[in-house]
């Protein structure tokens, strides 16, 4: 315990899944957690357990995409805890179509959630980090964003955008002592895969090189990692953890 302790942090998409697991072990590490969610009701289970196990922590409703949304969630933020530490950029959807099959109104509803909402959470809470001294920054990516992904060519551009945002960033803001990285997850056991889950499991099983999928608790303690003072010399950076698929 206490690897996080006198920090805040924003983590969006925290209702289900790893979102959730980041925000519960973010509170037992002694952060200040700011967890937010379209999914309202959902939030809120995840805030009274944290609450009931000890931990301090805000649930706010949240559509990532909308930018008076994400100033309401970082003025909210200074209100309650007096400053930003740590943002974790976990929100997104998933979209199993490809080039041909997709729409363009699907396509910009994946852009708009799964790398736009990630510009709008630094923008705005970059400033808030460089009046703090320093922070971290840590954008949800996938493998999808490093390896070619059949049947997923929005999410993957959008993955990708990220993975080299990350790095632009990191390079931007240095100097303030902001530190950008990006996490690139595998086959994750999450709400967000469950529907597809058993229909691709030989193809999973393919790429995956251990004899067992991840959980969320697996990213986020890689998340925990870089939102703590453990990784001070890290940014620009890639941490995969997708059980040796990227190996092959």
């Amino acid at each position: 315990m206490g690897r996080l302790t006198g920090k805040v942090a924003i983590i969006t998409g925290a209702a289900l899944g790893m979102g959730a697991s980041e925000a519960k072990l973010f509170a037992y590490e002694g952060a200040k957690v700011v967890a937010t969610d379209i999914q309202d009701d959902l939030l809120k289970e995840v805030i009274s357990e944290i609450k009931a196990n000890g931990g301090d922590a805000i649930g706010l409703k949240h559509n990532v995409t909308s930018e008076e949304e994400w100033k309401n969630v970082i003025q909210e933020a200074i209100n309650h805890y007096g400053k930003v530490d740590v943002l974790v950029n976990n929100a997104g959807v998933a979209s199993p179509k490809t080039m041909t099959q997709m729409e363009m109104d699907e396509w910009n509803k994946v852009m708009d959630i799964n790398l736009n909402g990630c510009v709008l959470g630094m923008k705005y809470v970059i400033p808030e980090m460089q009046k703090a001294g320093g922070g971290s920054l840590i954008n949800i990516s996938s493998i999808g964003g490093i390896v070619g992904m059949a049947g997923s060519s929005p999410y993957t551009a959008a993955k990708g955008a990220l993975r080299s945002l990350s790095k632009s960033t990191a390079v931007e803001y240095g100097k303030d002592k902001i530190r950008v990285n990006s996490v690139h997850p595998g086959i994750i056991e999450t709400p967000m895969t469950a529907d597809s889950f058993e229909q691709a499991l030989p193809f999973y099983q393919t790429f995956t090189q251990l004899p067992y999928f991840g959980k969320p608790e697996d990213v986020a303690y890689g998340v925990l990692f870089l939102a703590s003072d453990e990784s001070r010399f890290m940014t620009g950076s890639e941490l995969v953890i997708d059980g040796g698929w990227t190996a092959i």
